[in-house]
């Protein structure tokens, strides 16, 4: 197997690569050259930056809004309410409440026809870890939505450096030009974090898109929804949980005493990591078969990645302390009484 079909093995997506002429043929490399595969060099960048931990990008649709109302309280909340730049397709700044008023209703009026409440626009973020550049995160985000979006769909952009994490939220207008609807699936999300990557490296910001089972990872985290109900729960102080963290942390606890088989999504991302791992063998083998030195120290380099990785992290025992951790810290913190002061002796001063 060549280097470039065993490294597609290793990190192709987790969904079906449909292709025009043969949907059950087996991919060659001009067929997957935007996984960044399209040849033996890019190959060897692409095996480098995985195995040597190149930060991973973060490309997650947030939300969809309904109405001008619902359009114009996410803009103001991306916003700040006025604190933070809202940037337009045009590269135009929205400053006043008014703007934002009128790009909301902008976005709905087209909806008016439809005979109930409709999606008016569609929210993402893209983030990058803690000391990546703010502002090379925001040029390349830019890059990306005039690439993948601006012939067609209206957007606007706020770049956020107020957590670790520098993230842009991108919200886009549903509707199109040609009525066609902004409704990201998997295929297009792969793509976005692909360009994502690739404008940050052309930016000088190593950056990296691969699935997390490529990297060793099985859990992944959890949706922006329930991260937003347990916030909730811990500024209310109330002491309730979700119903998905319950059902999780007794299904993980079970797991973890061997009262219950593995979940099926994780049973499937261990088959497919031993998958993986013969793929990256294969890699490495192809890389020491050609007797450079930078192949086999390359080589080297992806078999203590696997090393490493012996086990995907999904195993019972992680799983159950990463979910009870999660219930734990969505719980109010007990106040501690006071301890009692000990009594006092009557006679010492005697």
């Amino acid at each position: 197997m060549s280097l470039e079909s065993a490294l597609w093995e290793a990190t192709r997506p987790a969904f079906r690569v449909r292709y025009i002429h043969d949907p059950d043929a087996v991919p060659r490399p001009p067929l997957y050259a935007s996984f960044g595969i399209a040849d033996a060099k890019s190959a060897r960048a692409k095996l480098a930056r995985v195995v040597r931990g190149a930060p991973e990008v973060v490309v997650k649709v947030t939300g969809r809004q309904k109405g001008g109302g619902h359009v114009k309280a996410h803009l103001d909340y991306i916003g700040r309410k006025g604190e933070i730049d809202i940037e337009t397709r045009d590269g135009e700044i929205l400053t006043s409440k008014d703007d934002i008023a009128e790009r909301a209703e902008e976005w709905s009026d087209t909806l008016q026809w439809r005979s109930r409440a409709t999606v008016s626009s569609v929210s993402m973020v893209f983030s990058m870890p803690e000391g990546t550049d703010p502002d090379k995160v925001l040029s390349a985000v830019r890059a990306l939505a005039h690439a993948e979006l601006s012939d067609n769909h209206d957007y606007v952009m706020a770049l956020h450096n107020d957590t670790p994490r520098p993230h842009v939220h991108l919200s886009v207008q549903a509707e199109g030009l040609d009525r066609a609807r902004f409704n990201p699936r998997p295929v297009q999300l792969n793509r976005f974090r692909e360009r994502f990557a690739e404008e940050l490296r052309a930016r000088g910001v190593a950056a990296e898109a691969t699935p997390r089972r490529s990297r060793g990872k099985g859990v992944a985290g959890s949706s922006i929804a329930l991260v937003k109900l347990r916030a909730r729960f811990r500024s209310e102080g109330s002491r309730q949980i979700s119903d998905s963290d319950r059902r999780t942390n007794e299904q993980a606890v079970a797991v973890a005493r061997g009262q219950q088989t593995l979940p099926e999504f994780i049973s499937a991302g261990t088959r497919r990591w031993g998958e993986i791992r013969v793929a990256y063998r294969q890699t490495a083998d192809a890389l020491d078969a050609t007797r450079n030195a930078d192949d086999r120290k390359l080589a080297g380099d992806v078999r203590s990645f696997l090393d490493k990785h012996e086990r995907l992290n999904a195993t019972p025992e992680v799983f159950a302390a990463r979910h009870a951790e999660s219930m734990k810290r969505a719980l109010p913190k007990p106040e501690v009484a006071p301890p009692d002061r000990p009594p006092r002796d009557k006679g010492r001063n005697r």
